[in-house]
């Protein structure tokens, strides 16, 4: 773990609402792996600092994908190219791929695509097959191609792809996978959570986002209740086993809502 001033080499809205940022830091990139995130100070009037799910990493770049949904992340919306980042990380516990894995599906709800590219990008270049469900409300946004990721897009409204939510489709393409990786909404997981036979004895990681505190496990400002005691998501998770959480006791913000 580190604390860096990042330099800013781009900044571009990719989405409605949706900025992609690029960093240069390459002490902390050479650490980082998929599902892992880290922290930024956004400017002199926001207390805490931001988590952000690390998105891709680059030849000492991090790639930032986060949704404008506060004041933390318009400030961070805002932040030209040359300037510098104030970050912290990489912090938490990351995805972990078995083995014996051959073959993935990842499961994103929203702006949830964002922890899941860095895991997929992983996973092509080990040999192993990728299959993503990326569900949006509506067409205009969904995320642009993976490199040799077999997308399924789901939108609300039926825009693009299937009309739905991701969970609807995930039934009848779970059993073609050896794990299953998610991020989205609480409402998803708990979807998920309440399947049986269609996703039985498979491993399902699930990656969470709390408001934190100091994202480093002091403060215990992030607990959530699982069925071994309260754990901290910055620093147990933030990646979790689907069936460790305790559900129906989580009241958490959405993802990216900071």
């Amino acid at each position: 773990m580190k604390q860096i001033l990042a330099p800013i080499v781009s900044n571009s809205e990719i989405i409605p609402d949706v900025h992609l940022i690029r960093i240069e830091a390459p002490q902390v990139a050479a650490e980082a792996r998929p599902g892992q995130f880290i922290t930024a100070c956004c400017g002199d009037d926001v207390l805490l600092r931001r988590p952000l799910s690390i998105h891709r990493i680059e030849e000492g770049q991090l790639a930032l994908l986060f949704a404008v949904v506060g004041q933390g992340t318009a400030w961070l919306a805002n932040r030209k190219q040359g300037e510098s980042l104030d970050i912290l990380g990489p912090l938490g516990n990351g995805f972990k791929v078995q083995q014996n894995t051959h073959n993935i599906l990842l499961v994103a709800g929203g702006i949830g695509i964002a922890p899941l590219v860095c895991l997929a990008e992983k996973a092509v270049d080990d040999g192993i097959s990728v299959k993503l469900i990326l569900g949006t409300a509506t067409a205009t946004q969904h995320y642009s191609e993976v490199d040799g990721v077999e997308i399924i897009r789901v939108t609300e409204d039926g825009s693009l792809g299937e009309k739905g939510m991701v969970t609807d489709l995930l039934p009848s393409i779970a059993g073609w996978a050896d794990q299953l990786f998610a991020c989205g909404p609480i409402s998803m997981y708990r979807t998920m959570a309440a399947m049986g036979t269609e996703i039985e004895g498979k491993s399902v990681q699930i990656l969470l986002e709390q408001v934190m505190g100091c994202g480093v496990g002091a403060c215990r400002g992030c607990a959530i209740p699982t069925h071994q005691g309260m754990k901290m998501v910055c620093q147990n998770g933030p990646v979790f086993d689907l069936r460790e959480i305790m559900w129906e006791q989580i009241t958490a913000p959405k993802i990216g809502q900071f």
